[in-house]
């Protein structure tokens, strides 16, 4: 690897040392958050901001506190692979109601620590007894108490278990939940601290995936239930568990909604909790009654394609009673917010999210400009009325408590996050990662008659008239955008131009927060509109930017990326002259339900969208060269996807090249997203010459 790759490498592609994970506690005054003490330190610790006085204490050393640490449990490290974490140490943690105190997990231990009210005096974190490998600490609302997942069953220390021994999993989201539906957590403590909301999964049903390691023969073979598209869900429950063995069941229509996107306590008297049917058309947000179990439908949002997912704080009840959901402007020309079913945003916005309320106002992120960028506004719930908060060029986000703000922009000059608070007073959380190496000034261009988003990165050494190869670089898949005006995300793009390319990148129809019209488009069927738009797109950018030599065009992705590089040397060879496709779903009748069915159906209904959809009929047609990469550790995207198009193109005689990693998962933590592209470079620059 060049310094640039082991540079991207040894930052964990320059994450390490910036903070994350942010939480407002203790009405808006703390700001926790986690971090590592370095651009090469891969050990976040606790860290906690003042915003009373601006200081930064740091509560929890995982090295202090776990010096030598063991394996993470099977359940957190799945986990973590579900929330795309690749940091070690301290990976997550919970506050208790109160924001003063936080638990977290450590390599199967519990600890506790709090901030005490004399500023700068941090509670030394302690050791919580557990019964066993253990993972998603919660404390209730005063600390007294934390609840705990150890070997599926929940726990309460002090105390002891408090789900039944009924062969189910307690306290954790499903795979499909965690993996496609944003709900990462599967309990909740009741706002008095006494009682717990408690999912309860069922997953015999499921069929069985199996990992070995074929580097270590020795070592028993690893197995989990898979939710396949066309097949059985694990079956979902929500358990209301008090002290002295109380049981209440959520009674819910669970066979037409199966799916639980959101819970939570809303007071001692009301359960929320966010339901969905099997192809997510109708989103329900319902009202439970803990003492009954009891529900009523609070509001229904209904879509005859998908109701989109990519509008988190929706649907939700607004403090006088109305009802927020997402809502398509007329046409899927935006997406937009409605209260009680009135449209509340227009044409005008691009709505990607809800993050709070600030001022008696939604505190809200959207695109008022290019698909690239992000602003934050405040929006009037009644009047419509929109205030800008952050409104510069760049992606801008927030999050808020009690008056308190953290907004974050990323921009051409890096990364900048600011707190405000309701005095008036600013503070800047440090960040201790590495400075990006490259200031990339990407051509965005929105091209053909679908206006769709491009961007170009040259060499910066480029000579107007020298041709180039292309490598067109990018995911290409529904709920992503590739293409922003973060600077993170386009550093490695920046390397490959700089590698001799033309790097492009192409937010097809499907791809997220361009409009409605432009996400559905995808709908029952994936392959058409995807490489009918990246060729449209390719040849359109060609014609205006001459040094492109079409030519000479590689392609590499990863996941839905690398489906898209397969199939474009398969059913495009005129177009696409090799391939480096990572971790691709090549057939999605062996992909998870939730996402898979969201946009195609159920195969069973439509057969002959997965059908089209699979690239193994594909296989005899090979004409360009091809290498396939897996990790044969991956339980998103399972390693047999792509060894069934190795051995259908074996069988038809296709030479191609295979690249098995043991071990490695479909992150490529540690370094291998770097190692695999230093190879890539040497494919592409034999293949291209």
């Amino acid at each position: 690897m060049d310094d640039f790759l082991r540079l991207s490498a040894s930052t964990a592609r320059f994450t390490h040392g910036a903070p994350r994970a942010f939480s407002f506690g203790h009405e808006g005054r703390l700001l926790w958050f986690l971090r590592s003490t370095g651009p090469t330190d891969a050990f976040d610790s606790l860290w906690v901001l003042d915003t009373t006085t601006g200081a930064e204490t740091r509560l929890a050393d995982p090295r202090a506190l776990c010096p030598e640490p063991g394996p993470l449990p099977v359940a957190e490290r799945r986990l973590r692979e579900r929330t795309r974490l690749v940091a070690a140490g301290i990976g997550s943690y919970a506050l208790s109601g109160d924001g003063l105190r936080a638990a977290f997990a450590l390599y199967g231990r519990l600890f506790q620590v709090s901030f005490e009210a004399a500023p700068g005096a941090p509670g030394a974190a302690s050791e919580i007894p557990a019964a066993g490998p253990a993972l998603d600490p919660r404390p209730n609302a005063d600390g007294s108490r934390t609840a705990y997942v150890a070997d599926d069953v929940l726990y309460v220390a002090p105390g002891g278990r408090v789900s039944p021994d009924d062969g189910a999993r307690w306290g954790l989201a499903e795979f499909a939940a965690a993996e496609e539906l944003g709900r990462t957590r599967g309990h909740w403590w009741s706002p008095d601290g006494v009682t717990l909301l408690a999912a309860r999964v069922d997953e015999s049903a499921l069929q069985r995936r199996w990992f070995t390691d074929p580097a270590h023969p020795e070592r028993p073979a690893e197995d989990f239930a898979y939710p396949e598209a066309g097949g059985p869900n694990a079956d979902v429950q929500l358990w209301v568990l008090g002290d002295g063995g109380a049981r209440i069941r959520l009674d819910w229509d669970a066979e037409s909604y199966p799916y639980v996107s959101d819970a939570g306590w809303e007071s001692e008297s009301e359960i929320l909790l966010t339901v969905q049917d099997r192809l997510q058309q109708n989103v329900l947000l319902l009202s439970a009654d803990p003492a009954t179990g009891r529900t009523r439908e609070l509001s229904r949002t209904s879509h005859p394609q998908w109701v989109d997912p990519l509008v988190p704080g929706t649907p939700a009840r607004l403090s006088d009673g109305r009802m927020l959901t997402a809502a398509d402007t007329p046409g899927g020309a935006a997406r937009a917010l409605a209260v009680d079913g009135v449209l509340l945003t227009g044409d005008g916005i691009q709505v990607r999210a809800v993050a709070g309320v600030h001022e008696d106002g939604l505190l809200i992120e959207a695109g008022l400009r290019d698909p690239s960028e992000q602003q934050v506004l405040l929006l009037d719930p009644v009047t419509g009325e929109l205030t800008p908060l952050a409104d510069g060029p760049g992606v801008h986000t927030v999050s808020a408590s009690a008056g308190s703000l953290l907004l974050t922009c990323a921009d051409a000059d890096g990364v900048r996050r600011t707190v405000r608070t309701p005095e008036g007073r600013e503070f800047t959380p440090a960040d201790l990662s590495e400075p990006l190496p490259y200031r990339v000034d990407a051509i965005l261009e929105r091209v053909t008659e679908h206006g769709v988003p491009t961007a170009l990165v040259l060499p910066r050494d480029h000579v107007p008239g020298r041709r180039l190869p292309v490598l067109v670089d990018g995911y290409g898949g529904p709920g992503a955008q590739d293409i922003t005006a973060d600077q993170r995300r386009r550093q490695h793009r920046q390397w490959w131009a700089d590698q001799g390319f033309a790097v492009v990148t192409i937010d097809n129809r499907g791809t997220a927060y361009v409009s409605p019209a432009h996400t559905h488009a995808m709908y029952r069927g994936f392959s058409e509109v995807t490489l009918d738009d990246q060729v449209a797109a390719l040849h359109a950018l060609a014609a205006r930017h001459t040094d492109l030599d079409l030519g000479r065009v590689g392609v590499r992705g990863w996941s839905y990326g690398g489906y898209l590089a397969a199939m474009a040397v398969l059913r495009r060879p005129d177009v696409f002259h090799a391939a480096a496709a990572g971790a691709a779903p090549t057939d999605f009748r062996h992909y998870d339900t939730a996402y898979t069915e969201r946009y195609l159906g159920l195969p069973q209904d439509h057969p002959d969208v997965y059908e089209r959809d699979s690239l193994l009929p594909d296989a005899p047609g090979l004409s360009r060269p091809l290498l396939l990469i897996t990790g044969l550790a991956d339980d998103n995207v399972h390693p047999s996807h792509t060894l069934r198009l190795s051995q259908a193109l074996t069988d038809a005689g296709r030479p191609h090249q295979l690249l098995a990693l043991p071990g490695v998962t479909h992150m490529t933590p540690g370094g291998t997203r770097e190692k695999l592209m230093a190879l890539e470079l040497e494919f592409f620059r034999r293949e291209l010459a």
